[in-house]
């Protein structure tokens, strides 16, 4: 049989010249072109710019998921986020997936996300007719609210005005007299750019029965964080969706009245795969390797420069924030300093001034800072000082340009 296609010249795929017949259906043109990735200084509230060690391990051969080489890799992320979270607790591992937290905060690396690790936390920890407590200071306590609402939950939620945090003596009550099952509290909200203190709950927690979740995305590796000193039962953070939990917790997802809805976040599947139960490995996914390549080289960074050091950078660093906001009369959003996240700084939109043009304006000229989110937009900026980005001179830099563009929007009015 002869064929009667026309075939197209010699191209080359992956460095393979070869020889096709011509498609039934044309490709679309914006993938005939080279992409267009713009040199950028992130100073948002995530993604942050990656240090060169990290970025180099994306170039890495890959490595099959279950190769010696690999586990090994993965036993030295496990090893990292255990120094991290402060805790001697085997079951630590890293959830893959997706969500808004891309490439993320102090760690500076990509693609694993905060959200996976609130649903992969919930999902192991709640059962229908547990009760669940919501310490509510932006955001992300009101997205924990709603993902417990959607999985049939009985939610209470006690919160605090926008730029405050809820007061210790009110959680503590909220507890004794509510009774939950789970506490839920954000340590950081990036909405709001609040530190919500931790001291004492976890206390609370283990006298009325309540297990003490926490949600580090904002603040891990620039805010104090002590998993086993705060008796912390669970806590996620990104980049990686990180859940860890102590063996008894296992145990009690182990004997849930149901199992856990999702077979992607069941931890102790997970935690199989990670190595944390010390059984035979069974297959869960198909890991994302170089994910867990920049993963390990993160944690490295960290590691080398001692995690209680990198904390007290990024508050020296926020101090170097705050008096160039002040210089320029520009004023933070939390007026109370102890609140303040140090990573995280959220800075009052001057009157009449439009946050977006100032936004655009500083996009233009390389740098990115967002504006509010939730009930904030329109009322703040968010400037994420996470990794690298924590630097004296490219702090200053920053304020200089958003007073700048403040100046330049200004004289349009």
């Amino acid at each position: 049989m002869i064929s009667t296609k026309i075939l197209r010249p010699s191209v080359s795929i992956f460095g393979i010249a070869i020889t096709c017949s011509m498609s039934s259906r044309a490709p679309p043109k914006a993938l005939l072109q080279d992409m267009v990735v713009p040199p950028r200084q992130l100073f948002g509230p995530g993604p942050s710019n990656m240090a060169d060690s990290i970025a180099e391990t994306q170039s890495k051969n890959l490595l099959g998921h279950l190769h010696p080489e690999f586990v090994q890799i993965m036993g030295d992320v496990r090893l990292g986020l255990q120094y991290i979270f402060k805790t001697e607790n085997k079951y630590t591992f890293a959830v893959s997936g997706t969500g808004n937290y891309w490439r993320k905060k102090v760690i500076s690396l990509f693609g694993v996300s905060g959200h996976s690790g609130m649903e992969c936390a919930m999902v192991n920890l709640l059962e229908p007719g547990d009760k669940f407590l919501v310490v509510e200071i932006g955001l992300w306590g009101q997205r924990a609210a709603d993902l417990a609402n959607r999985m049939g939950i009985e939610v209470k939620k006690i919160s605090a005005p926008h730029g405050k945090a809820v007061p210790v003596e009110d959680i503590q009550k909220a507890i004794a007299e509510y009774k939950p099952n789970l506490v839920f509290v954000c340590q950081g909200d990036s909405s709001t750019g609040v530190a919500q203190p931790l001291e004492t709950i976890g206390d609370a927690c283990r006298e009325h029965g309540a297990l003490f979740l926490v949600d580090t995305v904002a603040s891990l590796g620039g805010t104090p964080f002590d998993a086993d000193a705060l008796k912390v039962d669970c806590v996620y953070s990104a980049t990686q969706k990180v859940l860890n939990a102590p063996p008894g917790l296992a145990e009690k997802i182990r004997n849930r009245k149901q199992r856990v809805a999702s077979f992607y976040f069941d931890a102790l599947e997970l935690g199989n795969y990670w190595g944390c139960d010390g059984e035979l490995k069974r297959y869960h996914h198909t890991a994302p390797i170089s994910t867990v390549y920049a993963l390990r080289a993160a944690l490295s960074a960290i590691a080398k420069e001692g995690i209680d050091e990198s904390v007290q950078r990024h508050k020296d660093n926020a101090q170097v924030l705050y008096a160039a906001l002040k210089n320029h009369g520009l004023e933070p959003f939390v007026e109370d300093e102890k609140l303040r996240l140090p990573c995280l700084t959220t800075v009052k939109v001057p009157e009449r001034i439009d946050w977006k043009d100032v936004a655009g304006k500083m996009l233009i000229n390389g740098v990115e800072i967002a504006g509010g989110l939730g009930a904030t937009v329109g009322k703040i900026w968010r400037i994420g000082t996470f990794g690298i980005n924590s630097n004296k001179t490219k702090i200053e830099n920053v304020v200089e340009l958003l007073s700048k563009s403040i100046n330049e929007t200004r004289s349009k009015l």
